[in-house]
């Protein structure tokens, strides 16, 4: 049995206008397929995917004999893991060559940028690195009875990473 003087709640009606109403001042979150790969200023040739951009720093546990029980946390070395990059095989051996440089004995240093690139193409963020060099270069595995994309790979050591 219900109380007569205790009224009954009705939920809100949500009108069509209020359910269709963009909301205003929340940007969409870019997307991870519009980006080019610059090396010295250049584009480079176009890369099917980016890997690796990330930095870290070393925590060292610390404590003085004196002190309560309690370990404080200190940041160390600042790091900076490799970035690899993914392309298809084609006649450019750009990216070899730059390895080849590493073998030869005359390691050639390059600065670059992954640009971020919003909808309409224009860069709306830019990830820079310094100093890089390829430590690695690898072709994907063959197979005749495959129809994929041969993909070659190159995985680029990098002493500086900032978001510009």
């Amino acid at each position: 049995m219900q109380d007569k003087n205790i009224p009954k709640r009705r939920p809100k009606r949500i009108t069509k206008e209020a359910k269709m109403a963009p909301v205003a001042g929340r940007p969409d979150p870019y997307n991870k397929f519009n980006f080019v790969v610059e090396i010295d200023g250049i584009a480079a040739a176009g890369f099917m995917s980016v890997e690796g951009i990330e930095t870290l720093t070393d925590v060292i546990n610390y404590r003085e004999g004196n002190e309560v029980a309690q370990i404080r946390k200190l940041p160390g070395l600042h790091k900076f893991t490799n970035i690899t990059l993914k392309r298809g095989v084609t006649n450019n051996r750009d990216m070899w060559e730059w390895r080849k440089t590493v073998l030869d004995g005359t390691t050639q240093r390059r600065n670059g940028s992954v640009v971020i690139l919003n909808e309409s193409r224009q860069e709306v963020l830019r990830v820079n690195f310094q100093n890089a060099w390829p430590c690695r270069w690898k072709i994907g595995g063959l197979d005749a009875l495959d129809s994929q994309v041969l993909i070659e790979e190159i995985e680029l050591v990098v002493e500086d990473l900032r978001l510009a």
